[in-house]
């Protein structure tokens, strides 16, 4: 049963990403490194077999952009709002991610929806990292509180009554203390490269 594979992300442009990373970084370098991991994200997904590779993106595309992707506008609303939409726009199984976890790989992404209706990967926050769906239906997403500490507690009971697959907890990048501990994570992707570039340069 082939996949499509969704991220919801932001344009990095400074100010408008990763604004808990100032400090100690600056707005400029906050969006450096929003870039960065929305690019290894996105190189995470390009190699990962899928039916459709589904940018859902508020902003503009920009040469971060692998080929291969379609590009969706993000409706206005609330997060949930805007996570519902983007399974709207699936007609078969579908896995959605967020820009914010770069540490993730084509392993963890190659899901299989044979034997069951829905995969959740937790987010150490208290969030969650990827929602995936045997059969999109919106309305498992609207109404729930994003960006608290119960955001994931309160989506995975929405799962209640379907066969679910848990997914490995990760962190997501908000933090500097998170940045240090997803680069050691994935030592060898963009992310880890640019943060030791602007932590050196702040040396």
């Amino acid at each position: 049963m082939t996949t499509t594979l969704l991220v919801i992300a932001k344009e990095p442009r400074p100010g408008r990403v990763k604004t808990r990373l100032t400090p100690p970084f600056t707005p400029e370098e906050a969006a450096e490194l929003a870039e960065a991991s929305l690019a290894d994200t996105l190189d995470a997904v390009a190699r990962t077999p899928a039916r459709r590779r589904v940018l859902v993106l508020e902003g503009e595309p920009g040469p971060w952009l692998p080929p291969g992707f379609e590009v969706l506008r993000q409706c206005t609303g609330g997060l949930d709002e805007r996570l519902a939409a983007a399974f709207a726009h699936c007609d078969g199984p579908a896995l959605l991610i967020g820009m914010d976890t770069p540490q993730v790989t084509p392993e963890l992404l190659g899901v299989d929806f044979a034997d069951c209706d829905a995969y959740f990967g937790p987010a150490e926050d208290g969030g969650f990292w990827a929602l995936g769906l045997a059969a999109p239906d919106p309305s498992l997403l609207r109404g729930v509180p994003m960006s608290t500490a119960h955001t994931g507690a309160v989506q995975r009971a929405r799962l209640t009554g379907l066969r679910v697959r848990e997914l490995p907890l990760l962190r997501d990048v908000d933090t500097a203390y998170d940045a240090e501990l997803v680069a050691k994570a994935a030592p060898e992707g963009r992310f880890a490269t640019e943060l030791a570039r602007l932590t050196e340069a702040g040396r």
